[in-house]
Parts: structure tokens; sequence; C-alpha cells
């Protein structure tokens, strides 16, 4: 079986994937029908001509005015469930999903249509498939901590759905140390926490990550590669980083894929995974990713399977379930 071939049959996790960023032009068409929302564009054709990104924030400018014609549970639910569809046609076993739910409060829609409607369809989606999944709440790092405050709070009856907090939106200006407290009163009510860090921020936002908000795992990352010492911490500690090469793309943080360091970080050690970030927007749902990833960095079957064994080991499944993966896996390759 040749690399290709691999990519597409082994069983994947992904870790870095924006449930809003999953919403297709179509979708989001039908969706602003039956809740009386104008978009912008006159077609989705025309809509997804407009994806031509100079950076992060003219992609978030699109981002945020799409998400408008997300208002009730059922869209919630509607958009979760086209998502773990394609991934489960995709051999996604296991996904960890974020949401932004101050994009949402700001439009007044109610935090338990969102929340609900997201954990419904992922439910299911573990019946229907066996795909297993965790919630992660971001709060936008443009906005005031003050309001990730609020959110967090008002999120206190639905901790049982969500497992753990995230920080996303606009990195530059907006450092880690912005959200010391919020960061830690989520820990203390048991939440995980993760932060997207070092895409077009510095190096340095992603050790403050780790070390003012507790992070565990890094979004993005690529960044680190410009501090050797960071690297080595990185490598040692086995800090899970979780890398989109699509969109690093698609926002300009790199040129070219062959530009991309994904490589890099992998022959240095690093944890690194692959996944697909925004993909709606992007041009690529996982598997893309990684075959994308392949064909302009050259990445030969073991580094697959590293890759993939990193998202394993960087879940937050528990043992069993890991081992489980682990063992698809190998069988995956073995018959290669």
């Amino acid at each position: 079986m040749d690399v290709e071939s691999l990519v597409r049959a082994m069983p994947k996790v992904e870790l870095h994937v924006h449930i809003e960023g999953t919403l297709e032009p179509e979708a989001a068409f039908a969706y602003a029908g039956r809740n009386g929302v104008t978009l912008p564009y006159g077609s989705p054709s025309e809509m997804r001509r407009a994806y031509e990104f100079t950076d992060l924030q003219s992609f978030l400018d699109v981002y945020y005015a799409a998400s408008s014609v997300l208002l009730t549970r059922r869209d919630f639910y509607d958009l979760t469930w086209d998502y773990v569809e394609r991934a489960a046609a995709e051999n996604v076993r296991h996904v960890e999903v974020f949401f932004d739910p101050q994009t949402h409060l700001a439009r007044g829609v109610a935090l338990s249509s969102v929340v609900r409607g997201i954990a419904c369809a992922l439910s299911e989606a573990h019946g229907r498939w066996g795909i297993s999944s965790a919630l992660i709440m971001c709060f936008l790092r443009h906005l005031p901590e003050e309001d990730a405050m609020k959110t967090l709070r008002q999120a206190d009856g639905y901790l049982h759905l969500i497992d753990g907090v995230g920080l996303d939106s606009s990195e530059i200006g907006n450092p880690p140390a912005k959200f010391q407290r919020v960061f830690a009163e989520a820990r203390e009510k048991g939440l995980r926490v993760v932060a997207h860090a070092g895409e077009e921020g510095p190096a340095s936002n992603v050790a403050d990550s780790l070390d003012l908000l507790g992070a565990e795992r890094i979004d993005h990352g690529p960044r680190s590669m410009d501090d050797p010492a960071l690297v080595e911490r990185l490598a040692r500690d086995r800090v899970c980083l979780t890398v989109c090469p699509l969109s690093n793309v698609r926002l300009r943080v790199f040129d070219r894929i062959e530009d991309h360091p994904l490589k890099a970080m992998l022959d240095a050690g690093l944890a690194v995974t692959v996944n697909s970030d925004d993909p709606a927007y992007f041009g690529g749902y996982i598997t893309e990713n990684f075959l994308a990833s392949v064909r302009g960095l050259g990445l030969t079957a073991e580094d697959v399977r590293t890759l993939a064994l990193n998202a394993i080991e960087g879940c937050w499944l528990d043992e069993a379930g890991k081992a489980k993966l682990r063992a698809e896996l190998d069988e995956v390759f073995a018959s290669s």
C-alpha cells in the first residue's frame, strides 16, 4: 500500500477543528433561508470565491459573518452532524471539537442551543459510527478577559458536556498573559486546557501558554521552531502540537506547503499532529491535510504513522481507548 493509500485507510484522531469552520457555503445558505438571514453573497459559489485570505484577520472577518446564520439548536446539531458524517467517511475515530460561544452569545443565541446542539450530534455519532469525542469551549482573545470570564460562568450548567477550554481568534496583540485569571478558574472547575499559540504570534506565546495558562496542548505552534530552547522543551515534555498545514498556507503564515515546517518539527522530535482547523474555508478536511503534507513535504509512511500515533497519545481518551486505536493503526500498517 502506498503512502497516500495508508493515509486514507488509517484510523485518525482530529484534535484541532472549529465546528463553525466546517460550515460549507451550501449549508450556510440553507440555514440563512430557514432563519431569515441575508448573507452578503449571491450564491454559495460567490461565497466560496471570497475565500482568498491575506492573513488571519481577513479570514476571521468572513468567518464571523458566516456564523450569523447559526441561530438554533437545530443549526448547531446539523452543522456538527455534517462534520461527523464526513469524518466517519475519512476514518476519523476520535475528534476533539472547538466551539466559540462568544460569537453566538453576542447575537443573542442561547448557550444551551449551542452546547446541546453540538453535544447531541456528537453523542449520536458515537452511537452510529463509534466516533468518540470531546468538546472544547474557546475564548475569543480579541475580546476582554472579563467577557471570557462571564462566558465561563454562564457555562456552569453545561460543564458535564464540556471537557476543556481553549483560546483562539486574533493572536497578534492578544498574548496569553491577558487570560491568566479565566484559565485559572477553568482549571479550578476541572476543565482541561489548550491554547492557540505560535501561529502568527511569536514562539514566546507558546511558552507563555504553557506557563501562564497551564495549557497541556498547543494549537498550531509552528513558530516554536524560531526558539531552539523551546523546541528542546517541547520535545522533552512531549507537548502535543495540533498543526494545521492547509490553514497555515491559506492564511499566508507560509507561502507554500513546501515551506511548511511540519517535517522539520517531526524530525526535531516534536509531538506534532495533522488537523484541519476550519476546513470549509481552507480547502480540505483532515485527509486532504495529510495528503497535501505527503505531496508537498515528502512525508514517508513512517512519518504518517508517527503523526497518527502522536494524535492518539495527545488526545483525551483513556488508556483503553488509546490502546484500541493504536492496535487498529498497527493493523493497517502491518497489512501494507
